[in-house]
């Protein structure tokens, strides 16, 4: 059932932008196992090999952590509703911060957010899909607000302030060289 692609083709970029959710998933060697939902329309396929995606402020910060010193990340997609899949995308990532020049280049590609920290740019070496037919279905009912909400009371200086009190370690004291 499981089929194997070295690049994101068209049909699976269609399916990648009509989802609302995306999960990441990344790890040192010797870390948690970190896995987390992403929505808010902050991802974008560059091309075939090529995605990034807008993270915004969060209580921790544990993908930026294990990519520093295990740049190994997966991204999985599931349908939940219309035609069952799953797909997945690996591959090596790096984190782009917002005094960083490709960060100019990156990000104009995504609507504004507020408390936008990092984006994260994956390299794909290898496409999954497989069947899916066991995933739910479920209806979009909309997107939550609380996350920009918090973050534009907080403001910026508020904002850079929560990232120091708790986004500059992960679960692991694994240090995120960030905030």
């Amino acid at each position: 059932m499981a089929k194997l692609y070295t690049g994101i083709s068209q049909k699976l970029q269609q399916f990648i932008e009509n989802q609302k959710i995306f999960f990441v998933a990344t790890a040192t060697a010797d870390s948690r196992i970190n896995l987390s939902p992403k929505g808010m329309d902050s991802l974008r396929v560059l091309d075939a090999n090529r995605v990034v995606w807008l993270n915004v402020t969060g209580s921790g910060n544990e993908t930026a952590a294990h990519v520093q010193e295990n740049p190994r990340m997966t991204l999985m997609f599931t349908a939940f509703e219309d035609s069952p899949m799953i797909l997945r995308l690996y591959g090596t990532a790096r984190a782009i911060h917002n005094d960083d020049a490709e960060w100019q280049q990156l990000f104009p590609l995504f609507q504004v957010l507020p408390g936008a920290r990092q984006i994260f740019d994956l390299t794909v070496e290898l496409v999954q899909t497989s069947c899916g037919m066991a995933v739910p279905l479920y209806d979009y009912v909309g997107e939550r607000e609380q996350l920009n909400t918090w973050a534009m009371k907080k403001g910026k200086a508020g904002v850079k302030a929560y990232w120091e009190e708790t986004n500059h370690v992960s679960l692991d004291g694994k240090p995120t060289h960030f905030a």
